[in-house]
């Protein structure tokens, strides 16, 4: 029998993209899931072993510029989740070209073969540092887009040229942008796992300029939840804002994290602000929760489960290559 749904995962081997999986398969028994991953530096399969067995997921190893591996991956299925990309903005500052290939172009080639064998939606996972920094309020959907680095410019390149998909080819089109994701199987070169696994190692913390950015800040299964809504609900077109409601200054945060593994605040180590470093991410997410969405972790709660998951966890970061 044909399963209810079939969703295409792209990026499936990353953070969310897990995360996800992992959520799908659990809460709908009678859908299946094909996993499209690169396998880059931060897609690890691991993050996906304890349901490597399951009749309703496979895994294709491939590239989303590619278009005959894109081919094979969406047959026979209904839905993409467009979560590839690389999305490291310091990695970005040195070499912006992996940024526009994936984010921008790999886009693209799904776009079009989604298009043509007419899939019943398309969701484009996007990011609140689209919208550039703001510096009281929140900026909603509406809000123009100003990104500031190399990787939030490829990302709002790639939500425009989905929504100009749906204007122009009517494709099915729906975009999230998120604020900042944290949770397990995250790779630690984002700021929460790097400064846990750094503190858990009596590593310093290396923290930009004085540590008063603002971020936001939303529990990974949280945004599968809002992911899954607007697959479901959210109207063919539109853009929803998904955030947390937890702003917080990175100094803060560091604090935090120290304070709960009882560790001394010598080893936070300020250094050099990066270029075009965007000082505070805010978002009016009224239209998400609009659906029936609200995020359902509380922020210390989760933070603190976090941090216990990377304690517990050091096989699957020890090994890992942290690149400079």
């Amino acid at each position: 029998m044909r399963p209810k749904m079939k969703i295409l995962v792209t990026g499936g081997a990353g953070f969310i993209g897990s995360n996800f999986i992992r959520y799908i398969l659990r809460k709908y028994p009678d859908y299946e899931v094909v996993n499209l991953d690169k396998l880059t530096y931060c897609g690890n399969l691991d993050n996906l072993k304890d349901i490597h067995d399951n009749p309703r997921y496979s895994f294709i190893k491939g590239d989303i510029q590619d278009i005959d591996v894109v081919k094979k991956a969406i047959e026979g299925c209904d839905v993409v989740i467009n979560l590839a990309a690389e999305s490291h903005v310091d990695r970005s500052i040195k070499n912006p070209n992996y940024f526009v290939k994936t984010n921008i172009h790999g886009a693209l080639i799904l776009l079009r073969v989604a298009r043509d064998i007419k899939l019943s939606r398309f969701l484009q996972i996007s990011t609140d540092e689209v919208y550039g920094s703001i510096e009281k309020g929140s900026f909603t959907e509406e809000s123009n887009l100003d990104p500031h680095s190399p990787y939030s410019a490829s990302k709002a390149g790639a939500d425009l040229l989905a929504l100009s998909f749906f204007t122009t080819y009517k494709s099915p089109i729906l975009v999230t942008r998120s604020c900042n994701n944290f949770g397990p199987y995250q790779y630690p070169e984002k700021l929460m796992p790097l400064f846990i696994t750094n503190a858990i190692e009596n590593k310093e913390l290396p923290l930009y300029a004085d540590g008063t950015n603002v971020r936001d800040w939303l529990y990974v299964l949280d945004n599968c939840e809002a992911i899954d809504l607007v697959l479901h609900k959210g109207k063919i077109g539109e853009v929803y804002n998904v955030c947390g409601g937890n702003e917080i200054t990175n100094i803060e945060l560091t604090r935090k994290i120290l304070k709960y593994l009882g560790k001394s605040e010598d080893l936070i180590q300020f250094v050099q602000d990066r270029p075009g470093h965007d000082k505070r991410y805010s978002l009016d997410c009224t239209k998400i929760k609009a659906l029936g969405w609200k995020p359902r972790h509380d922020f210390e709660t989760a933070l603190k489960e976090t941090i216990t998951w990377y304690k517990e966890n050091k096989e699957w970061w020890g090994p890992l290559d942290i690149l400079p």
